[in-house]
């Protein structure tokens, strides 16, 4: 059994959410998928294969080609927590995921998301 929900949760279910959030701000689905792939080192086509399946959090991110090591660098608070302090590594990466996504929701540049600036 998942410690947490979220990890037995189809990424497909949540990534019209990141989608949405996204373009209620402005920013596009390909950015959200840029970041995705940033992060995880999936290309476009494997994404898009991940969400079909309806692949979990779990396997999501363990599965993760290349996860970027600059993914480290993401620090800051999602949900009342520091990203940086929490504990156990899958709920890292996807508060990692979700920290991303609110950044490019407030506006961010993306070389300032994907840490590159």
């Amino acid at each position: 059994m998942a410690k947490y929900n979220i990890f037995a949760a189809p990424v497909s279910s949540v990534y019209p959410h990141y989608v949405t959030k996204a373009e209620r701000k402005g920013r596009t689905r390909a950015e959200v998928d840029e970041i995705i792939r940033w992060l995880t080192g999936y290309s476009q086509d494997d994404l898009e294969r991940t969400l079909e399946a309806e692949t979990d959090f779990t396997d999501f991110f363990r599965e993760a080609p290349a996860p970027n090591p600059v993914r480290r660098r993401i620090t800051g608070v999602v949900c009342g927590i520091r990203v940086e302090e929490i504990e156990d590594p899958l709920m890292q990466e996807i508060r990692y995921l979700d920290k991303l996504i609110d950044e490019l929701a407030r506006g961010k540049a993306m070389e300032k998301i994907l840490r590159s600036a």
